[in-house]
């Protein structure tokens, strides 16, 4: 894994920030897979394959935030297995309600080529570390 690995990950949380989401769309491959938990508080929980899918999930989640939401990157470090753990924080209000919204969540990625392959969302670092063990998010998967 190199540093570039990072860096697509950043840029994707950059490009996110500045509300660039056709650069945050060019940093996932084609065949991009997103793992969403049923948690509390995660609207349209599942699987989501392609791009396409990808960007309609994350638009519906944008769509219920004013654009004063942003994230901000607290850990990123490389896991066994090609795996990249990321912690974050994340805030803004409710688009509606106005209401302040802060949370901080754990993420993993694969990036291949250049761009990410895989993500996947949880409430915590146990939780992405346990989830980083099964079978889902091997290797082998990706190829």
């Amino acid at each position: 894994m190199s540093e570039a690995d990072f860096d697509v990950i950043r840029e994707q949380y950059d490009a996110t920030n500045r509300r660039d989401f056709t650069r945050v769309m060019d940093l996932y491959t084609d065949d991009v897979v997103l793992r969403v938990p049923r948690i509390e508080g995660v609207q349209n929980p599942g699987t989501y394959r392609g791009k396409e899918a990808v960007g309609e999930w994350f638009g519906d989640w944008f769509r219920t935030f004013a654009h004063d939401y942003q994230f901000e990157i607290q850990e990123i470090r490389e896991l066994e297995g090609g795996l990249i753990l990321m912690i974050a924080t994340h805030g803004g209000s409710g688009r509606l309600s106005g209401a302040p919204v802060r949370s901080e969540n754990s993420y993993l990625y694969r990036v291949r080529d250049g761009k990410i392959a895989e993500a996947g969302f949880f409430t915590t670092r146990e939780e992405a570390l346990d989830a980083a063990s099964l079978p889902e998010w091997s290797e082998a998967k990706t190829d």
